[in-house]
C-alpha cells in the first residue's frame, strides 16, 4: 500500500468518526465550523491534533519500511541462494553482513554453526528471529502509545472543561447564564471527541501493521528453514 493510499485511508476514518458528532450538531441548529471547534478544544486539544500527526507519520513509516521487500530484498535472497548452492559459505557471509535486513541477519545467525551440531544452528536462527521480530513489533509499539494516550487527553480535557464550567457556576452562585458555561463544556466534549477520532483509525491501523509483522516473519523464517534445511541430518535407515 503506498503512503499516499494510506493517508487517504486515514483521513477517510477519522471523517467517519467526526462525522456523526457535526451532524448532531446540525441538527440541533448549530452553525459549528472547524475553527471553533479547534478554538474551543483549548490546548490539550491541539495537543491531541499533534499526537494525530505523529500517529500519521508512524502509520505511513511503518507501511513503507515493513515490506517484505525491504525485509528480504529479492535479489539479495536469489544471492545468498545462490551462494549456497555454490557451497560459498563465506561470501554468503560478508553479503550478510554488508546487506543488513531481517533475512540477511537471520542467516547471519545461522552461519557461524555450520561446524557446529544443526541443533545449535536451529537455535541461533530461532532466537535471531525472535530478536528482529521483536524489534519490528518495539518499532510499531508507538503506535499503541498514540491510540491509548489520545482518548486518555480527551478525557483530561473533559474534566478540565467541567471543571471550568463549575467555577464559573460557583462564582456566580449558581445564577451563571448558559451561554458563560458552553465555553467550559463545549471544550469537553471536543476534546473527548478529538481523543476519539485519533485513537479509532490509529487502533485500526495499528492492527492491520501488527498482522503484516507477523505474516512477514512466518514468510522470511519460512525462507531462511529452506535455505538451512540442507544441513539437517538424514536419518539412517533401520
Amino acid at each position: 500500500m503506498s503512503a499516499r493510499r494510506v493517508l487517504a485511508s486515514l483521513m477517510a476514518a477519522m471523517f467517519v468518526v467526526l462525522l456523526p458528532a457535526l451532524a448532531a450538531a446540525a441538527d440541533a441548529g448549530e452553525a459549528i465550523t472547524f475553527a471553533e471547534i479547534f478554538k474551543d478544544g483549548g490546548t490539550i486539544g491541539w495537543i491531541i491534533v499533534l499526537e494525530s500527526v505523529i500517529g500519521l507519520g508512524l502509520i505511513i513509516e511503518n507501511f513503507v519500511n515493513i515490506r517484505k521487500d525491504k525485509l528480504a530484498p529479492p535479489d539479495v535472497v536469489e544471492e545468498v541462494e545462490a551462494l549456497f548452492e555454490a557451497g560459498d559459505y563465506q561470501e554468503a557471509m560478508e553479503l550478510c553482513e554488508s546487506h543488513p535486513c531481517f533475512f540477511t541477519n537471520v542467516v547471519a545467525a545461522g552461519l557461524p554453526k555450520l561446524n557446529a551440531s544443526f541443533e545449535a544452528m536451529e537455535k541461533s536462527i530461532e532466537e535471531m528471529i525472535e530478536e528482529e521480530s521483536l524489534k519490528l513489533h518495539t518499532k510499531i509499539g508507538w503506535l499503541t502509545f498514540v491510540s491509548a494516550s489520545a482518548p486518555m487527553l480527551g478525557l483530561l480535557g473533559t474534566v478540565w472543561g467541567m471543571i471550568t464550567a463549575f467555577k464559573v457556576i460557583a462564582a456566580t452562585k449558581g445564577q451563571a447564564d448558559p451561554s458563560q458555561l458552553s465555553g467550559g463544556i463545549s471544550g469537553a466534549l471536543i476534546t473527548t471527541m478529538f481523543g476519539l477520532c485519533v485513537a479509532i483509525p490509529v487502533t485500526f491501523f495499528f492492527n492491520m501493521i501488527r498482522g503484516r509483522v507477523i505474516k512477514f516473519t512466518i514468510e522470511v523464517g519460512g525462507v531462511v528453514e529452506d535455505l538451512f534445511e540442507r544441513f539437517r541430518p538424514t536419518r539412517e535407515a533401520a
